[in-house]
């Protein structure tokens, strides 16, 4: 990934998600759109939190700028992930979108109660799904402001 134009750095993007396809696409977006950022995927709960705890294998893990988070993982699901997140003195400033099939009420009420930054229904069609996550990247690249790493 290049460097912006605008002179901004890119962002670390942490994917946890767990079905292939869904990655697939997300990888696809940040590759057919040049988007800049930096995506890192890893495919349930415990393995995301080991990660951002840099235990194990991620001993080595740079801390995400970013983190999109699939509620229905396997080992510990999302919300518990998104739970553990932000009640983490060092974690909780990472900004966390949750991008799920999910369009339950109570799933975005718990969402939104356990502090996460966006809620986004993943769209099923591959045009629109790429068209989120541009929009998810415009959005956390040139209008947000992300705290510095720590």
């Amino acid at each position: 990934m290049t460097a912006p134009a605008d002179g901004k750095s890119p962002i670390e993007v942490l994917l946890v998600e767990d079905d292939p396809g869904d990655v697939l696409m997300t990888q696809e977006a940040f590759e057919e759109h040049k988007l800049r950022n930096r995506l890192t995927v890893v495919s349930d709960g415990a393995e995301a939190l080991a990660y951002l705890r840099r235990e194990g294998q991620y001993a080595d893990a740079v801390t995400p700028d970013l983190i999109l988070l699939d509620l229905n993982l396997p080992r510990r699901d999302g919300r518990e992930v998104l739970e553990e997140i932000k009640k983490d003195g060092e974690l909780r400033r990472i900004p966390v979108v949750v991008l799920t099939t999910s369009q339950a009420d109570e799933d975005i009420l718990r969402s939104y109660q356990l502090h996460a930054n966006a809620y986004v229904t993943k769209p099923v069609d591959f045009e629109r799904f790429i068209s989120v996550v541009r929009q998810i990247d415009e959005f956390f690249v040139s209008v947000v402001k992300l705290p510095p790493r720590g």
